[in-house]
């Protein structure tokens, strides 16, 4: 049972620091943030330190749509499909 509860908040961790990256991403592309604040960029780079090793071979699976990343997308359907439906059929 602790196994369980601790996988479920290890991904309630990964789910919300994927929320604030995604987030990020969007004010940073409508210059709302500025990556010349070292604070801003400190947490950017951060978060993609993180998160990429995680949507590199979901990339390489999806096709090509350059403009739109939805390897994001994929890395959260996965998280809520672990976090809502196959942990809480374990126990």
């Amino acid at each position: 049972m602790a196994l369980i509860q601790t996988l479920q908040l290890i991904l309630n961790v990964a789910f919300t620091l994927l929320l604030v990256h995604v987030i990020m991403s969007w004010l940073i592309n409508f210059q709302v943030l500025n990556l010349g604040q070292p604070l801003v960029a400190q947490i950017w780079q951060g978060l993609n330190r993180l998160f990429e090793p995680v949507f590199r071979p979901v990339r390489n699976i999806l096709p090509n749509t350059h403009p739109l990343d939805l390897a994001p997308l994929v890395v959260f359907i996965i998280i809520i499909a672990l976090r809502d439906y196959f942990l809480p059929s374990l126990y």
